[in-house]
């Protein structure tokens, strides 16, 4: 048997190819919408992929099921749990409870795993060249290293009223139920690493086991002691802000993604005709530098979408493609950068994406408004907004600030103030430039806080202890 994990750092996400060497066929688990590396992956083991399954409809990124069966002929399948309310509505084979998938002599069964969502499925991995018994489990949003799924996001992101309790109580039940009924030598293959937003906790280990967990996991002692109030509180609490792009990934996975088909290489195109667009406001220009250099120096309205490494994260939170359907036009050093950013980009269905520049000579340029943490106090903001996440707000901030995390500002600008300057900071800088460019886009008057929290409390320091 061969399983190959496909990781995405931008998304901490990972998705997963098993296949048979022996009828050279293979299944994709959870994969993202740029789909070559699963088919790069696939030809370099000289594998044809028959089946595309995932675990639960997404939050955090663009579904790559439809992509990857239309591109292979591949069979799609989906989960069919979960009620009348969570049922998919493109046409794939459903999986129930049990249900298996076989390729070649590996067998996929599918087990509803409820909690996360209520459709969610985990699937038991049986290499039968090797043993007749499951050994490996791919968890999905499940069961994560050192932490496990959060039950709240179908109230932050998909409308849900007061759904988390009883989510997290079928959590309880699906790692009493399923998850502790396995063998501790199970090995689990989870669909996040640390640094996603589908739990608090999350461990950066690519692997663990049911063993490991049901000894360390945090979430071990209440189910020991068969304590389902005390699991519910410690789950629910310090929960991390959820992303406003969430809503519109479930949307858009639940109804089934638009296949792009391949993609032709993204145009290099002249600043004369790009200079004409913005004057005529028909592009977005999106400035793919690092949030330093875009200090000295960007074009007038640009969003900073620094790239390629986080441009789905940071896209996702500067950009609604469902409110803003001009093009985008990138800033980026080369063709191949531009290209990366722009596969990041589809992860998280942001498709409009026609050219890119590698420098702004002739373009409107501005230089963004800074301020320094020693006029701060004496500049008469109208608010000082943090965009970090609400738990590092809680953790300490400037005296006297809001806070709205900058995967949610976007979408709530009736928390903002009608007049005045807004000054903004996050941790070190990044986070608050992609904040800062796309409240500068709305309209907003934006002024940054030069080195953020920590400048900030580099000056503090040094200001209090000087004699």
């Amino acid at each position: 048997m061969l399983l190959e994990r496909v990781y995405d750092d931008d998304l901490a996400q990972a998705g997963y190819l098993i296949g048979c060497q022996a009828r050279g066929e293979a299944l994709v688990v959870d994969p993202r919408r740029d789909i070559g590396e699963y088919l790069d992956l696939a030809r370099r083991h000289g594998m044809r992929i028959v089946a595309v399954t995932e675990t639960h409809i997404h939050a955090d990124y663009l579904s790559g099921t439809r992509e990857l069966a239309a591109a292979t002929g591949a069979t799609a399948y989906v989960s069919g749990e979960g009620g009348e309310d969570w049922q998919y509505g493109f046409d794939a084979e459903r999986l129930m409870d049990g249900d298996t998938v076989t390729v070649g002599n590996i067998t996929v069964r599918a087990r509803h795993t409820p909690g996360h969502t209520p459709e969610h499925l985990s699937f038991l991995i049986t290499d039968g060249a090797f043993s007749d018994r499951p050994g490996y489990l791919l968890s999905g949003d499940f069961v994560f290293a050192g932490d496990i799924g959060r039950p709240d996001l179908l109230d932050e992101a998909a409308g849900g009223e007061d759904t988390r309790f009883e989510g997290a109580r079928h959590l309880f039940a699906s790692l009493r139920d399923t998850f502790l009924a396995l063998p501790d030598h199970v090995q689990v293959l989870p669909g996040h690493g640390a640094g996603s937003a589908c739990g608090k906790a999350l461990g950066a280990l690519p692997a663990t086991t049911v063993g490991y967990e049901r000894l360390n996991a945090w979430w071990g002692p209440y189910l020991r002691d068969d304590d389902e109030k005390g699991f519910v509180d410690e789950l629910l609490d310090g929960q991390p802000d959820a992303h406003a792009y969430f809503a519109r990934m479930k949307r858009q996975n639940r109804e089934g993604p638009q296949i792009l088909g391949p993609l032709a290489p993204l145009p290099e195109l002249a600043n004369a005709a790009i200079g004409s667009a913005l004057e005529e406001d028909r592009i977005v220009f999106v400035d793919t530098r690092p949030h330093t250099e875009v200090h000295r120096g960007t074009v007038a309205g640009a969003l900073n979408v620094p790239g390629p490494a986080k441009a789905a994260s940071f896209g996702a939170w500067a950009h609604d493609p469902e409110t803003e359907t001009r093009p985008l036009v990138l800033l980026a050093p080369d063709g191949d950068t531009a290209g990366e950013v722009r596969d990041h980009l589809l992860r998280v269905g942001i498709d409009r994406v026609t050219g890119y520049t590698t420098g702004l000579e002739g373009l409107p340029t501005t230089v963004p408004a800074v301020i320094a943490p020693a006029q701060l106090e004496d500049y008469g903001a109208a608010l000082v907004l943090d965009v970090r996440n609400r738990t590092e707000h809680a953790a300490g901030h400037i005296p006297g600030s809001g806070q709205l995390s900058a995967g949610r500002v976007l979408w709530h600008l009736d928390e903002l103030p009608d007049d005045g300057p807004v000054v903004t900071y996050c941790q070190a800088g990044a986070r608050n430039s992609v904040a800062a460019s796309a409240l500068r886009r709305a309209g907003y008057d934006v002024v940054e806080l030069d080195g953020s929290y920590t400048g900030w409390t580099a000056w503090k320091q040094g200001r209090d202890t000087r004699p």
